[in-house]
């Protein structure tokens, strides 16, 4: 079993920085699949915003060049460095975590997610 905790969602300004860390109960090397970083804004679908694997890291076309996943497995955290905000950007950001993917690039399907955080919001003004 893997808990997830978010931390670090906030309120700011069009154009401002924010970092996510995502707290995983479990020692992340044993996880040894893909952790990732969603996204729901009011209304809509669940969407996945950036991936991170042994083997690869992957952004949504929305964040490319903007956001920023990592992550030390040693402390077990993932981050997510998110710079340039756009009032587009304003959901609740979750946490999530599929064990066992293999080298595959991880999957951009929440539905194979196996873990989730409760999320963190993040608000951003214009």
């Amino acid at each position: 079993q893997v808990q997830l905790v978010e931390s670090g969602g906030d309120s700011v300004q069009a154009g401002g920085s924010l970092t996510l860390s995502c707290a995983a109960s479990t020692y992340m090397t044993t996880i040894d699949g893909c952790m990732g970083w969603f996204r729901q804004a009011p209304g809509k679908e669940r969407e996945r915003v950036a991936t991170i694997s042994t083997y690869s890291i992957q952004y949504a076309d929305s964040v490319r060049g903007r956001f920023t996943i990592s992550q030390d497995k040693a402390k077990g955290l993932l981050y997510l460095q998110m710079s340039s905000l756009v009032p587009e950007d304003t959901a609740v950001y979750y946490c999530a975590a599929r064990p066992g993917w293999g080298t595959w690039p991880c999957p951009t399907d929440k539905n194979e997610y196996n873990y989730w955080g409760q999320g963190t919001k993040v608000t951003v003004a214009s």
